[in-house]
């Protein structure tokens, strides 16, 4: 019997990591926006984990990156795999407010009103995990 084939790269997920930042018994969510993929659709911010970064370490980076904003992380809130995406939420503090570069909207909510919104393919499993963690 022979070695089994390598795996195709195009089996393969890239990690990606995204803030639940907790304000108040509200998240905060952003609206992607016009130049981003699934445009219009709402999302935990955050981006993908550079090879050996830490998860904590890209998701400062990102969050600094695209909103202008320094947060502290906290743990893992929930996960999942989505098409290619394994995205992994973090409970995230964050002082201040953000600044909006590539979305074109965002707002606090309860956990209850993030059904009213329609999320990115990959968010609805750390919406589940924010609700186990945190009731609602």
């Amino acid at each position: 019997m022979g070695c089994p084939p390598e795996v195709s790269s195009e089996w393969r997920t890239t990690r990606v990591v995204c803030a639940c930042v907790l304000r108040g018994g509200r998240v905060f969510a952003a609206r992607r926006g016009p130049g981003m993929s699934h445009p219009g659709t709402w999302e935990f911010p955050g981006g993908k984990v550079e090879p050996g970064e830490p998860d904590d370490a890209a998701l400062r980076r990102e969050l600094l990156e695209e909103l202008g904003w320094v947060v502290a992380v906290g743990a893992a809130v929930g996960e999942g795999v989505t098409g290619r995406i394994h995205l992994v939420g973090y409970a995230c503090v964050a002082e201040g407010d953000p600044r909006l570069t590539e979305h074109d909207a965002c707002g606090w909510f309860t956990l209850a009103e993030l059904d009213g919104l329609e999320w990115a393919p990959a968010d609805p499993p750390v919406i589940a995990g924010l609700r186990a963690r945190f009731g609602g």
